[in-house]
């Protein structure tokens, strides 16, 4: 079963945060959003997600890691909190991870796309 946790800040300690995270709570899987431009094209924030995933996945090993599209997760999430009732202002500090909910669901549901 997926489930989202707020967002770890972005500091020399992620990884370490992560890994123990992982390991406390015995993930099996971890997906990691790739940013693409809506052609598909990878632009500079691919490249930049690329190498996080890549260090993600040695700082967590032996679990597997995936990289999944997030295009327009955070378009999704924004429509979504405003539809619960929530101004963008008060949206800030739920974006990353209502955006990360929407692309484990797309991840999730692309399981069983057959």
């Amino acid at each position: 079963m997926a489930f989202p946790r707020p967002a770890l800040g972005a500091d020399d300690s992620f990884l370490k945060k992560l890994a123990a995270l992982a390991q406390e709570e015995g993930v099996g899987l971890i997906v990691v959003g790739r940013p693409v431009a809506l052609s598909g094209k990878v632009t500079a924030s691919t490249t930049a997600a690329d190498g996080l995933y890549v260090a993600i996945a040695a700082a967590v090993a032996p679990i597997t890691v995936i990289q999944w599209d997030e295009r327009l997760t955070t378009l999704e999430a924004q429509r979504s909190l405003t539809g619960a009732g929530l101004k963008a202002k008060n949206q800030r500090d739920r974006i990353d991870s209502a955006a990360a909910v929407i692309m484990l669901q797309h991840y999730v549901d692309g399981l069983h796309a057959d």
